[in-house]
């Protein structure tokens, strides 16, 4: 069993939520990051995870997550799930909404990203993982507002793998590519297509397996999709 930290930045239900579960019972001391939390104290009284207020997407913020983090053991591994988007045809997007998606979603995955990398390479090892979508390698119409945050996670999950795989940081990026089911395998009201959404459980089971995975070895961009799912 691990005493080390996991730091979840953008938690909330769904896979956040699995994740912590996860890691909770595999041993690691487990830190959620989010803007509102009363939507976690469900979760932390169940995992015994450390709830911190935090915006992804201001600097003294995020510094004070990792601050946090510090007094709570050697950091391991680092999820950001944080996710911004505006929705609508071109010329009727707000560009305050665009401005905010990408500062969440983009930008925010580099200041976590950041403090990730500069205590993990201290440290001399660990994981940093980043939750992309369809949208991250497909830019739909009417979906600006959510393809430019993630093709510029994406990116910025490129960048860092190649910048610090040699330094024994492994640093892997996530497309789910298909909705995530909210009450397990499959969907109520749904038994003909079983499994037709990904379950958040084995979605956190795949992040650890990353997380652990070898580094002679190392997956730096994974697709995970429903067997329904066209791709």
């Amino acid at each position: 069993m691990t005493s080390d930290v996991a730091v979840i930045a953008g938690a909330g239900p769904g896979l956040s939520a699995s994740l912590a579960r996860l890691l909770a019972k595999e041993g690691f001391r487990v830190v959620l990051a989010a803007r509102d939390l009363g939507k976690l104290s469900a979760l932390v009284d169940e995992t015994g995870a450390l709830a911190v207020e935090s915006d992804v997407a201001d600097v003294a913020s995020v510094e004070n997550l990792f601050d946090i983090a510090d007094k709570a053991g050697p950091l391991s591994l680092v999820v950001f799930n944080a996710s911004g988007r505006a929705r609508g045809p071109i010329a009727d997007l707000d560009p305050e909404a665009v401005r905010q998606a990408l500062l969440i979603g983009a930008y925010g995955g580099f200041l976590v990203g950041q403090q990730a990398a500069r205590r993990l390479l201290s440290r001399g090892s660990g994981s940093i993982l980043f939750t992309g979508a369809t949208a991250s390698v497909k830019g739909f119409a009417g979906s600006a507002g959510f393809a430019m945050p993630k093709f510029g996670l994406r990116g910025l999950a490129q960048s860092m793998a190649r910048e610090l795989a040699p330094k024994n940081i492994h640093v892997a990026h996530f497309i789910i590519d298909g909705a995530i089911a909210s009450n397990g395998p499959g969907q109520a009201g749904e038994p003909d297509r079983q499994d037709r959404r990904l379950s958040p459980d084995a979605i956190a089971e795949t992040y650890l397996a990353i997380h652990r995975q070898h580094r002679s070895a190392w997956s730096s961009e994974l697709e995970l999709r429903p067997w329904v799912e066209t791709f």
